[in-house]
This record gives structure tokens, sequence and C-alpha cells, in this order.
């Protein structure tokens, strides 16, 4: 045990969660959920994106507190680090948590510091710039196929992605509703698309489409398959705005799981797909992300492509096979053999630590009870 770590494992513990994207919810809304049934005392602290945050929050039935909204771009960022910082301090010293854990946010870093409570931080992004998360932070959880490597000491890989905390069958059930509910037939074809305005600091060095004109030559090549449904990030023309999803958000999954293909900029979207045995294509402008290159190289369900024209081409080639949708579910089961329950992970990880470190350290094949 490191200086001022408190002994944890065996006992009811209070853990203060920080969200600041609506994946984070999804992430850890399973894990929440066991550990208040179990008795333990949850705090969630959330810095809202456009509502859209607090919407899931409210939908699942868990209680939050607001910290200040983070501004976009990165002059912004900097400006409101001291204001997050001290609204979570705030927060914090309130609760008197024993656990911060967060997806690698550094305001949860920051503040863990400062009251000398660990920070469980999660990540899967390697490009994000984590130079005010590391130092401060106990320990840090990332899926084994993640590309970077953090000091030994405090990292640990799992065998698993952050979608299959909540994508993993032992937690999600799709619902054949959503079917009707977007007009379409059982068996009728259908595309998602994702238009992502590309300006997270992940992002930076980065391009996409290059033109409105090119978005939309893209989607009319697609509609000659299927239907083609768009989520997007930026504003669109009104014969692109017209197939753009009118959905609560919480039903992507539901949408995501009877697609006959995914296709577009948004990472976490393209995982998602994976695991639920939808091909995917990620148009990803030159970016690599570790579980992305393992659903691609080791399983085969989807491509990571630099360019839209490349996208297009595979994806005219895919949408031409008959057998796509059985071939993927073949290659899903491939997955879910081989990877594990996240939730299931977290929420033991969480309840014993810090003795959790020492036993992955030394058995890292104690992860397998997970699957």
């Amino acid at each position: 045990m490191e200086k001022g770590e408190t002994q944890l494992g065996g006992a009811k513990v209070r853990v203060l969660f920080e969200i600041g994207h609506p994946a984070q919810v999804h992430l850890f809304k399973y894990t929440i959920r066991e550990l208040e049934l179990r008795g333990h005392k949850i705090k969630i602290s959330i810095r809202e994106r456009e509502g859209v945050v607090s919407h899931l929050l409210d939908i699942y039935g868990l209680r939050y507190e607001s910290m200040k909204p983070t501004a976009q771009g990165m002059v912004g960022k900097a400006i409101t680090m001291i204001k997050n910082d001290m609204a979570l301090l705030k927060i914090a010293k309130r609760f008197k948590p024993d656990l911060f854990v967060s997806a690698a946010s550094p305001y949860s870093a920051h503040v863990s510091g400062i009251l000398g409570a660990p920070h469980i931080a999660l990540e899967d992004t390697e490009d994000a710039i984590r130079l005010l998360v590391v130092p401060f932070t106990r320990t840090i959880l990332t899926p084994d196929c993640f590309l970077k490597q953090f000091p030994p000491r405090k990292h640990i890989r799992y065998p698993g992605y952050h979608e299959l905390a909540y994508l993993h069958p032992n937690r999600f059930k799709p619902d054949p509703s959503i079917l009707e509910y977007l007009g379409v037939e059982k068996d009728e074809r259908y595309v998602i698309m994702r238009f992502s305005a590309w300006d997270a600091s992940h992002d930076i060095g980065h391009i996409g489409f290059k033109s409105m004109e090119e978005r939309m030559k893209f989607v009319e090549t697609l509609e000659q398959y299927g239907r083609v449904f768009i989520t997007s990030e930026i504003p669109l023309p009104k014969s692109l705005e017209e197939k753009v999803l009118r959905i609560s958000i919480e039903k992507i999954h539901d949408i995501l799981y009877y697609a006959t293909m995914y296709v577009g900029g948004g990472a976490t979207l393209a995982s998602e797909a994976g695991v639920l045995g939808v091909p995917w294509i990620w148009i990803s402008g030159g970016e690599r992300l570790g579980y992305l290159d393992d659903q691609e190289k080791n399983y085969g369900l989807g491509y990571c492509l630099e360019t839209p024209q490349q996208a297009l081409e595979k994806a005219v080639k895919l949408l031409k096979r008959e057998d796509l949708k059985s071939e993927w579910e073949k290659k899903r089961q491939k997955l879910l053999n081989r990877k594990i329950d996240v939730t299931a992970f977290m929420i033991w990880f969480i309840e014993n630590y810090p003795e959790s470190i020492k036993i992955i350290k030394e058995n890292p094949d104690y992860q397998e009870r997970f699957r």
C-alpha cells in the first residue's frame, strides 16, 4: 500500500464517480447500480454536455450533482480547469469519498490528490492528452490491447473494452420494437452513419470528410443497398437532415444491434457495433485506437480506414454480400468467448481495492473468472 492509502477491501466504501460524457454514463451505470445494491455509498458528479448526460442519468434513475460545464477548445478548457477543480472539490468535501472513479478525468485526479483518496482512471484512447491525469492517479485501467504503456505500478490491463461494460450479453438485451419505431421491416437492410465534428483534443491533426458534397455522395451511394440513418455532430443540409435519427439517445444501441452496418467517424459507435456483431467502418483520419485495431486484426469485425473514399469502397463491397449478418455473429461470439464482462470486473476491483491490484499483478489470469 502507498503512503496515505486506506485499506478498502471488504468494507462498505464511499465512491465518487465523475462523468463528463454520455458514453461514460453507459460505462459506469451498471457498476453504480450494483454497488448501491450492495450497500456502498455512491456520489455522481457530472460535467454537462448539452443536457445529454443528465438526460441519460435521469432515464436510468441515477442521482447526480452538477459541476460547471466544460468549455470547448483548448484555451477554454485551460481557463475553466481551476473552476472545475474547485467545483468537484466542494462536492467531494461534502461527500468524503474513499475512492474516486472516472474515465481519466483531470478533475478527479487533482481533487483525489488534494484529499488523499485514490483515483481509479479508466482509459481507452491513446491520443488523449493525460499529462494532468497520470501523475495524480493511483491506478489506470485499460483494455489489454491499449497501445501505450503507463507507469507499470499504476497500469492494470484487462481483456475487454469499455463497451463491454454495457453491451455484454449479461447486461444488454436488444428491443425488437425499435424496428417498428423506425418504420423498418424485420429483414430490411439499413446503415447507421456518423458525421463527427473532429473537435476533441485527441482529434487534433486528423481529418475526415472534406466537404458536404462528399458526405452527400457517400450517403447517396449507400442508399443503393438499403436505408441510411444519420447521427451528426455538425449541421446538415435538408437532404441529409431528413435522414437524421429522431430518437431518444438511450435507444441508439437497440437501433445499432439490428443495423446492417455502421460507418463514420465515431470510434465509440464503431466499437459498440463490433461487440454487437455489426460490421463497422471507422473513418480514422489517420488516428489509431487499440480497441478498434484489436477488433479488426483479431476478430475481423471492422475496418479502420483513413479516408472517406476508402470507406465507401469497402462499404459497397460488404453490402453486396448476402451472408453479412450471420458471418459477423460468428465473429462476435469468438470475441465474447475471449473477453470479460467489464462491469463484473469493475465491481470486484472497486470492492476489493487496493488488494485487487496485488491480486491482478500476481495472477493476471484471475480476470478469466469475469468472462
